[in-house]
Parts: structure tokens; C-alpha cells; sequence
């Protein structure tokens, strides 16, 4: 609680990290909006059976890896983050613009694949422009983990109320109120960027970090592709979980979208508090042993979600689900970011491309188990595949095949 005061100060005290703030606040309520719901707009609303769904979300993912990939490394070698952040959230009103009115999964794809592939951009280059602001600022580096969380914490406060607004616009306005909503956000987050965020180049540090260490080799960093690999197994994981829980609740539980509603509103109740106590503890223990038991939470999580019987019982597992996503989806991207000093956009973005990753592998999989086997099943994989990252992470520990603490900048 010490923490708690000066931190706020410091937090309200710069403009740079209000306006970073509410960037987070409106792109969290954005994605709050439609992620929830892209399995029932995908399978109810255009018709595509849950395997072609599956495919459908592949194909929009692998081009999100493509183009993000791409346009990251000119964010730390050509562009400025504000170029970068208004190319991206403009394709994201575009995107969810065209979602609103087109219901022809042949238009749909070249929608996806393009203009919400550029827009994916977005978060990471949020946290890219997050520790640029803390590199040059007189935090001192121990504590960059705790302001990253705290950063991620109002992306979270989102989806507080997020997912409830979705359903009570979807119930009244169907989805393309829902859609028109996000485009909307979009375009507001692209508005407060071109009016409030300044445009710096990247530094020659950064371009000769990027020379000195390309993205190819990157990954022959010590510990670097486990964690990746890792990292991959989660996301998969996040992804088929956030497909078959809304449906596991309308189908085999019974319930209704707001019962939906409420379960996504659920987790990120308690990720504010969580994300805060994760970041104090981050400067204190490795931010590999808090992953590791993370992940541990995560076997816990899925293997309950594979048992539930009424809807009621999703609400306490999301409050497992909240202390996963502040680590997973907090000090993580610290983590990442400490591989390659000098390398935001880059680090951040191999963060990113570790969820989109995972999240190709999940809509392969989401389609393929859900038509199989049911949706129970998917968790009960999840919690397997949880299993097998916990080894890998466990197997390439600090200590062992990385150095013992963070890279500091």
C-alpha cells in the first residue's frame, strides 16, 4: 500500500502516461466488444460450421503475424510509434466497419486477413510506446515491471464492463451494433493518438540495436525460443478456451449471453488487483517463477471448466483465469521486452506474435476438437497442453539455459 500513493503521483503527474492510460482504456473496450463474441458471430450469424470457423480465424491470424512482423521492425527503424498506432487503429475501424455489414464469409476473409492484421498491430505497439516512455523517464529499471502491470491493469478495467455492453448491443442492435461500436472505438483511439501522442523517430540506439541484433537471430538468445514455445502452448490455450467457453455456456450449460456476458466481466475484476500485487512481487522474485506458476494456475483452470455442470460455476474459475492474465499478459511482456534492449517494437511484437501463434494453433484445433468431441473437451486439452509448457518452462528455468534475472536496458 506504500507503493500505492507515489505510484498514482507519478502516474497522473505526466501527460505522456495519462494519455498512454487512456489508450489502454479505449483499445481494452474495444476488444472487449467483439472478442467474446467472434465464435457465435462466426457460427450463428454467418453460418460457418465450427471447423470452417476454425480455418477462417487461421488464415486472419497467420496474416496478423505476417504484417505485424513487418511493420514492427520499420516501428523501431523507420517509423514513429504515432505512425505506426494510427495505421493500425485506423485499419481496425475500417475492419470492424466492413464485420458490421458483410455477412459473406468469402468478403469476410480478405477483411480479416488485411485491415484487422494491420490493426493487431496496435497492442503491441501500445507497450512498445509504454517502455520507451519508462526507459527515458527516472524510474528506475527494477521497477518497469510494475508500471508495465499497471499499464496492463487499464486495458483490464476495460473488460470490466466491456463484454456486459457488448451483449446488452448485440440483444438490442444484433451484431452489427456491436461491430459499429468497435469501429467507432477505433477511430476514437486513432484520434486521441494523432492529437495527443508525439511523434518521435526511433532513436539511433534503436536502429543500431536492430542492426546488431536482427529478428533472425533473435531467437538463438539463451532461453528466448523456449519461452517463445511456452508462450505459444498458453496463447493456444487462451484462444480455444475464449471460443468454447461462450459456447460450452449456450449449449451444454444452458445458459444465455448475458451468463457470457458475465463471465468474461468476471476475470477482470480481480486482474486489477492482481496486476498490481504481480507487479510489486516482480521486483522482487524472477518474473519466470511467477510465469511458471501461472501456468500452474492455468492447469487448475482448465481442467475445472472441463468439469462444470451450471453456468454460475464459470464465475470463482475466472477468478483463477485473472491472476493467469496478470502475469501472462503483464510482467510477460516485460519479460520478453528485457531479451532485446533497444528493440521495443521488436521484443513486444515477438510477445504478440507468440499469441497470435497460439491463437492459429487454437482456432485449428478449437475446430477440429469441438466438432469431434465437444466442447468439454477442449479444456480438457488445454489443461494438457498447460501441462507440457509447464515442463518446457521448468526445463529452460534461470539458472539453467538463461541468465538468472532480467536483461535491463
Amino acid at each position: 500500500m506504500r507503493r500505492i500513493s507515489p505510484l498514482i503521483r507519478i502516474l497522473l503527474g505526466r501527460r505522456d502516461f495519462v494519455v498512454l492510460i487512456l489508450c489502454n482504456l479505449i483499445l481494452g473496450l474495444t476488444y472487449s466488444f467483439v472478442i467474446p463474441f467472434m465464435s457465435i458471430f462466426g457460427t450463428r450469424e454467418v453460418g460457418m460450421s465450427p471447423w470452417v470457423f476454425g480455418i477462417f480465424m487461421t488464415i486472419t491470424s497467420l496474416s496478423a503475424v505476417i504484417l505485424s512482423t513487418l511493420l514492427a521492425k520499420w516501428s523501431d527503424t523507420r517509423w514513429s510509434r504515432k505512425t505506426t498506432l494510427l495505421a493500425s487503429s485506423a485499419a481496425g475501424a475500417l475492419g470492424y466497419l466492413g464485420y458490421a455489414w458483410v455477412r459473406d464469409a468469402r468478403l469476410l476473409l480478405p477483411i480479416g486477413a488485411v485491415l484487422l492484421g494491420i490493426s493487431s498491430l496496435s497492442f503491441s505497439q501500445l507497450f512498445a510506446h509504454a517502455r520507451n516512455l519508462l526507459d527515458s523517464s527516472d524510474i528506475p529499471p527494477r521497477e518497469v515491471p510494475m508500471y508495465m502491470n499497471v499499464f496492463r491493469l487499464f486495458f483490464a478495467l476495460s473488460w470490466t464492463v466491456g463484454p456486459a455492453l457488448a451483449a446488452l448491443v448485440m440483444g438490442r442492435f444484433s451484431f452489427r451494433g456491436t461491430f459499429l461500436v468497435a469501429a467507432g472505438l477505433f477511430a476514437l483511439l486513432a484520434l486521441v493518438v494523432a492529437g495527443l501522442v508525439p511523434s518521435v523517430p526511433p532513436s539511433a540506439q534503436s536502429k543500431l540495436a536492430a542492426a546488431g541484433l536482427p529478428l533472425r537471430k533473435a531467437f538463438r538468445l539463451p532461453g528466448l525460443l523456449p519461452h517463445f514455445i511456452g508462450f505459444v502452448l498458453i496463447f493456444c490455450c487462451t484462444t480455444m478456451g475464449m471460443m468454447a467457453l461462450p459456447l460450452l455456456i449456450l449449449n451444454a450449460l444452458r445458459g444465455n449471453e448475458s451468463n457470457v456476458g458475465l463471465a468474461y466481466s468476471v476475470a477482470p475484476i480481480f486482474e486489477i488487483p492482481f496486476m498490481f500485487f504481480i507487479g510489486v512481487l516482480a521486483m522482487r522474485l524472477e518474473n519466470s517463477r511467477l510465469i511458471r506458476a501461472a501456468v500452474i494456475l492455468a492447469i487448475v483452470y482448465y481442467a475445472g471448466l472441463s468439469l462444470i455442470r451450471a453456468p454460475w460455476q464459470v464465475y470463482p474459475l475466472q477468478i483463477l483465469s485473472a491472476a493467469i492474465v496478470a502475469v501472462t499478459g503483464g510482467i510477460a511482456i516485460t519479460f520478453f521486452q528485457d531479451f532485446m534492449p533497444g528493440q521495443a517494437g521488436s521484443a513486444t511484437n515477438i510477445y504478440a506474435n507468440a499469441q497470435r501463434t497460439g491463437s492459429t494453433l487454437g482456432y485449428l484445433l478449437f475446430g477440429s476438437l469441438s466438432s469431434s468431441l465437444g466442447f468439454r473437451s477442449v479444456f480438457a486439452v488445454c489443461a494438457g497442453f498447460c501441462c507440457v509448457c509447464f515442463l518446457i518452462l521448468y526445463r529452460w528455468r534461470p539458472g539453467r539455459a538463461i541468465p538468472a534475472g532480467p536483461m535491463v536496458p
